[in-house]
C-alpha cells in the first residue's frame, strides 16, 4: 500500500522546506495574506517546472521514485543547502545526488576576456550559464548580463532582449538546437535538464522548436542588434571552446562592417564615460 502524507518522510521534509521559505526569498511576489507560512505547493511546482498534480502526489507519497534531475530542480526551487540536497536524494531514491560540476572558470580564460577590452565577450558552459563576461559585454548587453544569467532563458524569455535582437527567431531556434546537442552529450546533468524543462513549460516557441528535434552547433554566425541609444549594428559571433574537456566556451562578438564598428565604439565610449573612465576586469561567478 502506498504511504500517506502523514507517514511519509519525503513528504514531511518537502513540506518543512517549503514552509520555511518565503515567496520573497524564492524570487516570487508576495500577494495578499497567507494563512500558512512559506510557499504554496503550486509555487514549488512552478519553480521546479513540474506539474502541480504530480507535486501534490509526491508530497503525499503517491508517486514512484523521482529522478535525480527532478530532485535537483526541487532542491533549487526550495533553496536547499548541500546537506539538505543530499538528504532529499537519500530519502527519495536511496542514493547520493550526482556530483555538482565545478563552474569556476579557468584563470587563463579570464585572462583572455581581460585581454580583449574592445570586443564584447563572455564565458559560458554547456548549459549556457554565463560564468564571466568582460566590460564590453556589459556595455552592449547591460549591467545585469553576467554570472547567474542563462543565455537560453534570456534569449527565449526576456522581452527586452527579444526587442533588441533583430534576428530573434533564427537566433532563438539556434539556441534550442544547441541545447538539444548539448543534452545528447550530457544526458544526466541535472542543471541542463532543469534549464530545458523550465523553458518547455514557460515558452511556447521553445516547446514547439524542441519537439521538431532540430540540432545545431552555434559556433559561428552573425546577428543584428538594435542598441536603444546608438542604433543598429551587425556582429559576427565565434565560440572558442576550451580544450580541457570542461565544455567551457568564450563567445566573442566582432563588428561585421565599419558602420557597426562605429556603433560599437560609441557604445563602449559612452559606457566608459559613465564609469568615470575606469577599466573593469572581467566579472566571474
Amino acid at each position: 500500500m502506498e504511504s500517506t502524507g502523514s507517514g511519509n518522510e519525503l513528504g514531511a521534509f518537502l513540506r518543512a522546506m517549503r514552509e520555511r521559505l518565503s515567496p520573497e526569498a524564492a524570487g516570487l511576489p508576495s500577494v495578499g495574506t497567507r494563512r500558512t507560512p512559506g510557499l504554496r505547493r503550486q509555487e514549488v511546482a512552478q519553480l521546479a517546472a513540474v506539474s502541480i498534480d504530480w507535486y501534490i502526489r509526491l508530497e503525499q507519497g503517491r508517486v514512484g521514485t523521482p529522478g535525480a534531475s527532478v530532485l535537483d530542480a526541487l532542491s533549487e526551487a526550495l533553496r536547499l543547502s548541500d546537506a539538505e540536497r543530499a538528504h532529499l536524494h537519500l530519502i527519495a531514491r536511496g542514493a547520493q545526488p550526482p556530483a555538482r560540476r565545478t563552474v569556476q572558470p579557468p584563470a587563463s580564460l579570464l585572462a583572455i576576456l581581460d585581454g580583449m577590452p574592445s570586443l564584447p565577450a563572455y564565458l559560458s558552459d554547456f548549459r549556457l550559464d554565463v560564468l564571466a563576461r568582460n566590460t564590453a559585454a556589459a556595455a552592449l548587453f547591460g549591467p545585469d548580463f553576467g554570472p547567474g544569467v542563462n543565455v537560453a532563458r534570456l534569449t527565449l524569455l526576456d522581452p527586452g532582449i527579444r526587442a533588441t535582437q533583430l534576428d530573434w527567431e533564427r537566433v532563438a531556434r539556434e539556441t534550442v538546437g544547441n541545447l538539444r546537442r548539448n543534452l545528447a552529450r550530457h544526458p544526466d546533468d541535472p542543471r541542463l535538464r532543469q534549464v530545458i524543462d523550465g523553458l518547455r513549460s514557460e515558452s511556447e516557441e521553445f516547446a514547439t522548436w524542441w519537439d521538431d528535434h532540430t540540432v545545431q552547433d552555434r559556433s559561428h554566425g552573425s546577428k543584428r542588434i538594435r542598441h536603444p541609444e546608438f542604433g543598429d549594428l551587425t556582429v559576427c559571433y565565434d565560440n572558442l571552446t576550451s580544450p580541457d574537456g570542461a565544455d567551457h566556451g568564450i563567445t566573442v562578438l566582432t563588428p561585421a562592417d565599419e558602420a557597426s564598428a562605429a556603433v560599437l565604439r560609441a557604445v563602449l565610449t559612452d559606457h566608459a564615460n559613465r564609469l568615470g573612465g575606469t577599466r573593469l576586469r572581467p566579472v566571474a561567478g
